[in-house]
C-alpha cells in the first residue's frame, strides 16, 4: 500500500505510535470550511491547488494592516523597523522549518515558480550553455519544465527528462544514466502533483553530486507533507509556495546553498537590491536582499511565517499519519468502483488521489461532485507531459490536507456512485 509523508523524504512510514489529530478542534480553525455549497456541507478536496487558511493565519496579516503597516528596510520609525523584524522574524522560521544554515539562505518570491525561473535565469544562463543539458523527470509540473525550454532554447541546450514506470514512479536507473559530463544541472519534484509520487530525493541529489551536478527541489507539494531538512537533502536548490502549506497566496520561498547565491547574479534590477547607483555603475546588496528587488509582499511573509508555526504546533508527523490514513482509505474506498482506474500507484505516495472513470470526462466528474459540494480538481494540472505517458487527456484528483476526514472520503465515494448514476 502507498506510503504518504516521509521524514527528509526517506521512505520510513509514519510511525504508529504518533498521536492521533484531533481533528474536530482542527477544523474549527479553517473558517472557510463552516459552510455550505448547493446546500451541502463544503467538502474541500482540492489541497493540491491550494490549501485553506487558519485564522492564526489570517489574523496574522490582519494585524499587520492594522498596526503594523509601513515600508521595510529603509525607515528609521516605529513602525518602519517592526514591520521589518516582523518580515525578517519569518524568514528566520522558515530557516528553522526547512533547517537551513543560515537565514540568508531564504530568498522571498512570489511562489515556486517565480523560485525555479530566478535559478533559470542566474544560474542557469551562467552555466548552461550550447551543447550541455538540463535534466529533469517526467513527473515535473509545467512549472519545472517551461523555464529550462526557455532557457535550453536560447543556450542552444537540451533539456532531457527521466522516464516513469507505469506506477507513476521515477526510474531511478535511467536518471543515473541520463546523467553525463554535458548535464549542468538537474530539477526535480520532491512531490508529484498530478500522482503523489514521493521521488527519492536524497539519492537523486547524491547521484547528481557524483558528477558535480547541482540539484533544485520543486518541494510545492512536500512541505505540507513532509519534513524537510535542506541540510540533510544537501540539495542547492530548494522552492516552495506559502498558499500549498496554509499561507497565503503571492508568497514562496527559494532556499539556496549560500555559496550558490553569492555567486549568482541579481535576478531583477529596483530597489534595496542595491548598496550603491550611479549613472556608471551598480554594486549590489548582500544575500537575500540582492534577489529581492522593490517593495516585498512583507504581509505575505508574515502570514507564511504564521502558517508554518501553525503547522509547526500541530507536528508533521502527526500531520503525515493522518494523511497516510486518509489515503489508504481512500484508496481503499474508490479502487473497487467499477470503470474507475487510479492513476498514480506508486509505493510512495503522498496525499493525492488521481483517477479517471470509464468514458466519463473529468470535467464532468468534477461539476457532478461539486454539486454534492465536494470539491475536487479536473483536468491535467499543469502536467500534461503525465497525461501523454499514461495515454489520458486529464484526471480527477483528490488531495487531502490535515483538516479532511474520513467521512469526507466516504462523502466522496457516495459522490462518484452519483456519476455512475447520471452516466449509466
Amino acid at each position: 500500500m502507498t506510503t504518504a509523508a516521509r521524514k527528509l523524504g526517506s521512505e520510513s512510514c509514519p510511525s504508529p505510535d504518533t498521536e492521533p489529530l484531533d481533528v474536530e478542534k482542527i477544523r474549527a480553525d479553517f473558517p472557510i470550511l463552516h459552510q455550505q455549497i448547493h446546500g451541502k456541507p463544503l467538502v474541500y478536496l482540492d489541497n493540491a491547488a491550494t490549501s485553506q487558511k487558519p485564522r492564526a493565519v489570517i489574523e496574522a496579516i490582519t494585524r499587520y494592516y492594522e498596526s503594523s503597516n509601513a515600508n521595510i528596510h529603509r525607515g528609521v520609525h516605529f513602525l518602519s523597523e517592526h514591520a521589518t523584524e516582523e518580515h525578517e522574524e519569518a524568514r528566520r522560521t522558515v530557516q528553522r522549518f526547512l533547517n537551513a544554515r543560515s537565514a540568508n539562505e531564504i530568498v522571498f518570491v512570489r511562489g515556486t515558480t517565480e523560485a525555479i525561473n530566478l535559478v533559470t535565469q542566474t544560474y542557469g544562463r551562467a552555466h548552461v550553455g550550447a551543447g550541455d543539458e538540463v535534466l529533469i523527470t517526467g513527473m515535473e509540473h509545467h512549472s519545472d519544465i517551461v523555464p529550462w525550454q526557455l532557457l535550453c532554447n536560447e543556450k542552444g541546450a537540451k533539456l532531457r527528462a527521466a522516464p516513469i514506470d507505469d506506477n507513476g514512479a521515477l526510474l531511478l536507473e535511467e536518471f543515473a544514466r541520463l546523467l553525463n559530463p554535458r548535464t549542468k544541472i538537474v530539477a526535480v519534484t520532491h512531490v508529484s502533483n498530478a500522482l503523489g509520487t514521493i521521488n527519492p530525493v536524497r539519492k537523486i541529489v547524491e547521484l547528481a553530486h557524483q558528477h558535480g551536478v547541482p540539484v533544485l527541489v520543486d518541494g510545492a507539494q512536500a512541505v505540507p507533507h513532509i519534513r524537510v531538512d535542506v541540510q540533510a537533502l544537501d540539495c542547492d536548490f530548494y522552492a516552495f509556495s506559502g498558499h500549498k502549506i496554509y499561507g497565503p497566496t503571492g508568497i514562496g520561498v527559494l532556499y539556496g546553498k549560500a555559496s550558490h547565491l553569492n555567486a549568482m547574479p541579481p535576478y531583477q534590477g529596483g530597489g534595496d537590491m542595491i548598496a550603491s547607483v550611479t549613472f556608471e555603475k551598480s554594486t549590489y546588496n548582500k544575500v537575500p536582499y540582492k534577489f529581492e528587488a522593490g517593495t516585498p509582499d512583507i504581509a505575505g511573509a508574515i502570514g507564511l511565517g504564521a502558517a508554518l508555526r501553525y503547522v509547526e504546533s500541530i507536528g508533521l508527523d502527526r500531520i503525515a499519519a493522518h494523511e497516510h490514513d486518509l489515503l489508504e482509505y481512500a484508496t481503499q474506498a474508490i479502487s473497487p468502483i467499477p470503470g474507475l482506474r487510479i492513476v498514480g500507484t506508486a509505493k510512495e505516495k503522498a496525499g493525492v488521489l488521481s483517477f479517471v472513470f470509464d468514458t466519463v470526462h473529468p470535467h464532468d466528474i468534477g461539476t457532478i461532485l461539486d454539486q454534492e459540494g465536494i470539491a475536487i480538481r479536473t483536468g491535467h494540472h499543469c502536467s500534461q507531459p503525465v497525461m501523454q505517458r499514461f495515454d489520458i487527456p486529464a484526471t480527477a484528483r483528490a488531495s487531502f490536507a490535515l483538516y479532511n476526514t474520513r467521512e469526507e472520503v466516504d462523502a466522496l465515494v457516495r459522490g462518484i456512485e452519483k456519476v455512475r448514476e447520471v452516466f449509466a
